[in-house]
């Protein structure tokens, strides 16, 4: 049954791998990865991280922090044309791993098929815009997006059996800066222990990265970190959070400024408060998903890929019997479609065309930040018409109740390791 779902993701996620792999030019070839990649070449050869350049015509330079640099030292050692291929299948198995652990509730029901519901449900995840953006680019946000699922799902995956609850979220953390929203979710809840365990992990691997590489940990936090212009165009249509949204539409200069502070702490109220009786309720996966969005919505910049958190948040609106409640089962589809479609791109050719009202151009454009508070609605929905009796939420409670550390649940071992700043 592995071996057959294996195949089935393999084949059923074809059309973007090999378009993104086989057919997409040379010249915007998994340019993320390289970003990535040379970072880990300027470490070998010398020369300083954030002054390196991608070679033309990107011309990227490396925007994440130092300790990051150092998980890309392996890809330095492998040709770049392998590393593409190799980075793309860790981005299915992590995007694997994140539909088992989010869809757990859903995909135990099957027995012995679970491998092969596990590989169906797989497939449309990797055609999602979100999703396929990232192995088009080359991207890290499946990892991050895995990391902090299996810090935070209960039962805690037997994986993390003697790692504390905190560290996963600390380690992302220290990789993006856009983690960071977990840390206030466990203030928010007074849950001091992971709140620590995540901070004093990124403290840890920050101040131990700074004492390997002063150099490069001045450039990144005394400079390249307080320049927004590395990340590319802020209000391009890539960027589709609250700011993007407003820097294409919105007042410019203070007002703008002003606006967005306001629509960030109205959104942040309201998402947090969310994530919170999702955690009362015992709901992990609906917990994780509107934390998830709120690290897009809120976060000054982000890109498109950013909402691989998207493949959570649907497996949180499904829940564990979506059959019972066909309404569940309506809105995971709506998310999903919505999802499935290049919105923001086609909001793009309608305004570059001009084929109709500018407005409708508009919607489009900004359709992904759309979408995320909708997704947000559902999410809200589903939290407030959940059944008290659906076996899956009780089976979890029940782990929570008796046992917040660790429960054992069996899983495919799975990797842990910026659209692009075109467009």
């Amino acid at each position: 049954m592995w071996l057959l779902a294996v195949l089935v993701i393999i084949v059923g996620s074809s059309p973007v791998w090999l378009r993104y792999l086989v057919f997409w030019p040379l010249d915007q070839w998994q340019v993320d990865v390289e970003v990535y990649r040379e970072a880990g070449v300027s470490i070998l050869t010398g020369r300083p991280i954030y002054e390196a350049m991608t070679e033309s015509p990107q011309l990227l330079p490396f925007t994440y922090p130092p300790f990051a640099a150092l998980w890309a030292l392996p890809l330095a050692l492998i040709p770049f044309g392998a590393v593409g291929w190799l980075w793309t299948a860790l981005q299915l198995a992590a995007t694997t791993a994140i539909v088992w652990y989010a869809g757990w509730r859903l995909i135990h029901r099957a027995g012995a098929r679970a491998p092969l519901v596990l590989a169906l449900l797989v497939v449309p995840m990797t055609w999602l815009h979100p999703v396929a953006d990232g192995i088009r680019f080359g991207q890290v946000n499946a990892f991050m997006v895995l990391a902090c699922l299996m810090d935070l799902r209960r039962p805690r995956p037997g994986l993390l059996r003697r790692i504390p609850p905190g560290v996963l979220v600390g380690l992302a953390m220290s990789i993006k800066l856009t983690p960071g929203v977990f840390v206030v979710h466990y203030l928010v809840n007074k849950r001091w222990r992971e709140a620590a365990w995540a901070v004093g992990t990124a403290v840890g691997v920050t101040v131990g990265t700074w004492l390997l590489m002063p150099e490069a940990s001045f450039a990144f936090w005394g400079g390249a970190l307080q320049d927004p212009s590395r990340l590319g165009p802020n209000s391009g249509t890539s960027n589709q959070s609250l700011r993007g949204f407003l820097l294409r539409v919105g007042p410019q200069g203070l007002p703008g400024t002003v606006l967005w502070l306001v629509c960030v702490a109205v959104v942040g109220v309201i998402g947090f408060a969310l994530a919170r009786r999702a955690y009362r309720q015992h709901d992990s996966i609906a917990e994780v998903a509107v934390v998830g969005l709120m690290a897009v919505l809120l976060s000054p910049v982000a890109w498109i890929h950013h909402l691989h958190w998207v493949v959570v948040v649907i497996f949180a609106i499904l829940g564990a019997d979506p059959l019972r409640d066909r309404r569940r089962l309506v809105a995971a589809a709506v998310v999903t479609a919505w999802f499935l479609c290049r919105m923001p791109w086609w909001g793009i050719t309608w305004l570059n065309d001009r084929v109709g009202p500018v407005f409708f151009g508009r919607l489009l454009q900004n359709a992904d930040t759309a979408g995320a508070l909708m997704a947000l609605a559902m999410l809200a929905w589903t939290l407030q018409t959940r059944d008290d009796h659906d076996p899956g939420t009780a089976s979890e409670a029940g782990v929570l109740t008796s046992d917040r550390s660790d429960a054992p649940v069996g899983a495919p071992a799975a990797a842990l390791g910026e659209q692009s700043r075109l467009g």
